[in-house]
């Protein structure tokens, strides 16, 4: 029989997940937590496998966060904005020591939200945020249930002001989120979880 776990003080991690319409909801949201976030953010955008991304370029002209592409076996840094790489899916430990697979689609994607969802919940559980925005598709909606399931805390755009609704809605539709929020009210949101838990 296992131990249930004390539940933990602190928020250690963010992780966001957007598709259609992301690039201009990402720069948003990251454009507003500030340069000293305590956490890092793991972020899976669908993107083209055939191209090279320039993302992570565009996003840190966009925010004071660190922005780069996530690299297997990197420790994830507060303050850093980590991308799952094109056709790779992005996941990460409970050291905070991430790796990239190249295992099946999920949902017919690759990088999935809903397989770094998991990761983030079952090495993080309670010090975890999820947050999903803009997007088509189903992508992250098991997901945020597992995040939800393990102690952990859901954001979600609001579905209406969302430039494309699929993922937001289905996410919401799954009942585990804590936050339904307008897209620019979202970083607010994260910042002030993350900060009011390390009083």
């Amino acid at each position: 029989m296992t131990r249930e776990q004390p539940p933990r003080d602190r928020y250690s991690i963010v992780a966001v997940a957007s598709s259609a319409g992301g690039i201009q909801g990402l720069s948003t949201l990251l454009g507003a937590l500030g340069p000293d976030l305590p956490v890092p953010v793991l972020v899976v955008q669908h993107l083209d496998p055939r191209h090279r991304t320039v993302l992570a370029e565009v996003l840190a002209r966009r925010t004071e966060l660190r922005v780069k592409l996530a690299e297997a076996q990197e420790l994830a840094l507060p303050g850093t904005v980590y991308l799952a790489p094109p056709d790779r899916h992005l996941l990460v430990d409970s050291d905070g020591v991430l790796s990239l697979s190249d295992t099946a689609l999920v949902h017919f994607v690759r990088p999935s939200a809903d397989l770094l969802f998991e990761s983030v919940a079952g090495a993080y559980g309670p010090e975890a945020i999820a947050c999903v925005i803009t997007g088509t598709g189903r992508d992250g909606a098991e997901g945020v249930d597992t995040v939800k399931s393990r102690g952990g805390t859901v954001i979600v755009q609001d579905p209406r002001t969302a430039e494309f609704s699929g993922m937001p809605q289905s996410a919401v539709d799954t009942g585990a989120v804590d936050f339904v929020l307008p897209l620019g009210e979202i970083a607010a949101a994260v910042r002030g979880l993350v900060e009011a838990k390390r009083q």
